[in-house]
């Protein structure tokens, strides 16, 4: 199995852990904190993981317009993509609301297309085609099954929201992986670990600066509902750091809508902490959607 499918897969994990964790912080603080906290506690451990690059003798990169440029539309990007998952979480459970943001491999791929020239294969286009079906299932599994629920199920408010959000996050990683690859020609040998590790450090700092005037001027009360939940922040920051390094390391390797189709797989560990964690009960159409998006994961592996 190739790198970028096993960092990918990594990473997905990581990232539930991390949606999880700000699930239960979004019940302690607003939406606008629990945001603020994947990317204020995940700034050291970016830089952590910079600096033991840099320790262990990569070169540093130097960064030139083209990567500030894709930088700053994937951090902003990004920024928007969450708040919308996080306020997502108030509408429907845990696993469906996140569900609406996956059809990000397939606005990915538009994406990539756009920017960067990168064409989807036929296998590829068959793969985000199936996990967009799983995900459009999910989305009406708690209501009367047609056809026209089918269509209809995208113009919801919350379907609106979900989509929105994976709108932003297909857009953040086209932009991430333009970032990153704008770093290459500066190193002496293409390094996806050190071009993903400043990526990651500048995009995180850059976020986390954002975040933070934004409630400063916006909602101050809320810094102190992220004082008092330092400890779980913490936790959520460094998960979150780790899944945003892998997530980088992969989409520098391979295309962006490539990375997504596999992070898919990120509904079977969603379905498990909505079972398991949050008691939500899953429906026999939720299930099906889920077993969809995997078989598209299958598909883009083995094609």
């Amino acid at each position: 199995m190739e790198t970028w499918i096993l960092i990918t897969i990594a990473a997905a994990f990581l990232q539930n852990v991390r949606s999880t964790m700000q699930k239960h912080l979004k019940g302690v603080m607003g939406t606008t904190g629990a945001t603020f906290v994947r990317f204020g506690f995940g700034l050291p451990f970016a830089f952590l993981y910079l600096a033991l690059l840099v320790w262990v003798g990569r070169s540093l990169p130097v960064p030139n317009g083209t990567f500030f440029l894709w930088a700053l539309v994937g951090g902003l990007s990004q920024i928007t993509a969450t708040f919308l998952l996080v306020h997502l979480f108030s509408f429907r459970n845990f696993a469906v609301g996140t569900a609406y943001s996956r059809t990000e491999p397939a606005q990915a791929a538009l994406f990539g297309l756009v920017f960067l020239g990168e064409k989807a294969g036929p296998g590829a286009i068959v793969a985000i085609a199936v996990s967009v079906v799983g995900v459009m299932l999910i989305s009406v599994a708690r209501t009367a099954l047609s056809v026209r629920s089918l269509v209809t199920s995208v113009f919801t408010r919350t379907a609106g929201i979900g989509l929105l959000s994976g709108t932003c996050f297909g857009l953040s990683a086209v932009a991430y992986r333009s970032a990153s690859l704008a770093l290459a020609p500066s190193l002496p040998a293409p390094d996806y670990l050190m071009q993903a590790g400043f990526t990651l450090g500048f995009v995180i700092l850059l976020q986390t600066i954002v975040m933070l005037a934004w409630i400063a001027l916006g909602e101050p009360d809320e810094l102190g509902r992220i004082r008092a939940a330092w400890k779980p922040a913490i936790l959520v920051g460094f998960v979150g750091a780790s899944a945003s390094f892998g997530w980088f390391s992969a989409m520098t390797l391979q295309q962006a809508a490539m990375v997504k189709v596999v992070a898919q797989v990120e509904m079977l560990f969603t379905f498990a902490s909505s079972f398991f964690v949050f008691r939500e009960w899953i429906t026999r159409l939720e299930l099906l959607g889920c077993l969809l998006i995997v078989f598209g994961v299958v598909v883009l592996i083995v094609q």
